[in-house]
């Protein structure tokens, strides 16, 4: 079918944005925890990178080596910038050494501050979407950090005494901020190193960051006695935060006894609300160990895994699957990918997967999951809707503005993705009718494909997978 022609079909899916937006005020609860902190946005081009290179003498034969992804020096830095732009990925590394930290804050600066995190992040977009008592977990809450969620009486936090209090209004003068950097780059935007000439093939961004308690997972003892109180009730637990966490801490205890710690806090919550959902949000998790553990220790307790192609392809190189990581990240298709899910579907036994690749949204799930085919994708096309108003406006932080995108296309790229998907669940599963519906049942699983609204110049692309993977799982009403 011409693309024309299916883009006029899933427009008329499409709207049932505005009625699954009306839906999430019908949710009664949601906790997100752990990382919350401040994000320090700038967009910066392949000029500017070249200047920086010249000017404090990096060499550019160290800069483009694909060592260890870790910050311990400045070249460290601009290495993994470069390493990003010239692939059009996004990734996340962590600095060692605060003299580094330091330095950027002096001569990287800045253009906003924004929230960051993706327990920081999902609250907001969750509060926004008028979602009844959004819990947020931080682990340092000064005033700098406060102001960033949204002014919302629906969103709250604990305050010095461990008491539930709007989250804007918090100040724990005591906590010291956290600060990340999200440094952005453009598609088509040009760099020169060591004669060298990289062309970014995708607008995308790259993370630097230092972050002493989100390092090693702090869980704020507050904010667990207040989860564990059995007044409290909610619907649903989006988990994040895990990504920074290494085999060995600075502190000396280890990523895999925090992880096993924040389980223990999770099992707590869940006893007086045994039947919410449980969705963990996998990261770039650069510490093999630590990835390992969280694919077999978390994912397989959650109800709900959540994933980008870079994270997809991450876990498959730990669970014996190196083989197929390489062809996805050689080719990076959904037909492809697809064939990844499944294997991490079948490895961890979790019930619901989602991937958001670039122009399309797959999720499979064990045949009779409670979310329903059709509410997944309803709440998925939501995501698509308010992820692209995301990209286009450059924020989302009134309930007016979530459907800005309403009356826009479906991408070219993400019905050739779909297209893409449909001959290989035809290869593996038989006939369907996924280009047209986006849904594909047989006796054992459910498959659900959304192709998304790209915008070509996003104003930002920050928390763009957190935001996405929450909505669609809890508009799928």
């Amino acid at each position: 079918m011409e693309i024309r022609k299916l883009q006029e079909i899933w427009k008329d899916h499409f709207n049932s944005s505005g009625e699954q937006l009306k839906k999430m005020a019908e949710v009664n609860g949601l906790i997100s925890a752990f990382n919350a902190n401040i994000d320090a946005v700038i967009k910066i081009s392949g000029e500017k990178i070249e200047k920086i290179i010249d000017e404090f003498g990096l060499n550019p034969d160290h800069l483009i080596q694909d060592n260890e992804q870790s910050i311990r020096s400045v070249e460290d830095a601009i290495r993994g910038l470069i390493r990003c732009f010239r692939g059009g990925f996004a990734e996340e590394w962590l600095i060692e050494e605060k003299e580094v930290f330091e330095w950027l804050n002096k001569n990287i600066g800045y253009d906003k501050l924004q929230m960051g995190g993706q327990g920081g992040i999902v609250a907001n977009v969750m509060a926004t979407c008028e979602v009844g008592n959004v819990y947020v977990h931080t682990a340092s809450s000064p005033k700098e950090q406060s102001g960033l969620f949204q002014d919302l009486p629906n969103l709250q936090n604990v305050d010095l005494n461990g008491e539930l209090k709007k989250a804007y209004e918090i100040d724990r003068h005591e906590d010291i901020p956290l600060i990340h950097w999200i440094i952005e780059f453009d598609k088509n935007d040009k760099l020169n190193i060591g004669g060298e000439n990289i062309v970014c093939p995708k607008s995308n961004r790259f993370i630097a960051t230092y972050d002493p308690l989100n390092f090693s997972l702090t869980i704020d003892q507050a904010f667990h006695k207040k989860m564990s109180e059995p007044t409290k009730t909610f619907e649903y637990i989006i988990l994040s935060g895990y990504q920074m966490l290494k085999e060995k801490l600075n502190d000396g205890r280890t990523g895999t006894e925090r992880i096993d710690e924040s389980i223990l806090a999770v099992n707590e919550w869940l006893k007086n609300n045994p039947d919410s959902l449980l969705h963990f949000e996998i990261a770039s998790t650069r510490d093999k160990v630590v990835r390992k553990y969280l694919v077999d220790k978390l994912a397989p307790k959650a109800d709900s895994v959540g994933f980008n192609e870079r994270e997809l392809i991450d876990i498959l190189e730990v669970i014996g699957e190196e083989e197929l990581a390489g062809k996805c990240d050689k080719e990076t298709s959904s037909s492809n990918l697809f064939e990844g899910m499944l294997k991490v579907f079948e490895y961890t036994g979790c019930s619901r997967m989602q991937l958001h690749m670039f122009g399309l949204y797959i999720t499979l799930q064990k045949k009779g999951f409670r979310v329903t085919p059709i509410q997944n994708r309803n709440g998925m096309q939501l995501a698509a809707n308010i992820a692209a108003t995301k990209a286009g406006t450059g924020a989302i932080d009134s309930h007016e503005i979530l459907l800005w995108s309403k009356d826009k296309d479906v991408s070219e790229v993400g019905l050739n993705e779909l297209t893409a998907l449909s001959e290989k669940v035809s290869e593996l599963f038989g006939n369907n009718d996924l280009c047209e519906k986006g849904i594909f049942t047989d006796e054992n699983i459910e498959i659900i494909a959304v192709p998304t609204i790209i915008i070509d110049k996003p104003i930002t692309l920050v928390g763009m997978g957190d935001t996405i993977s929450s909505i669609s799982l809890v508009a799928a009403r």
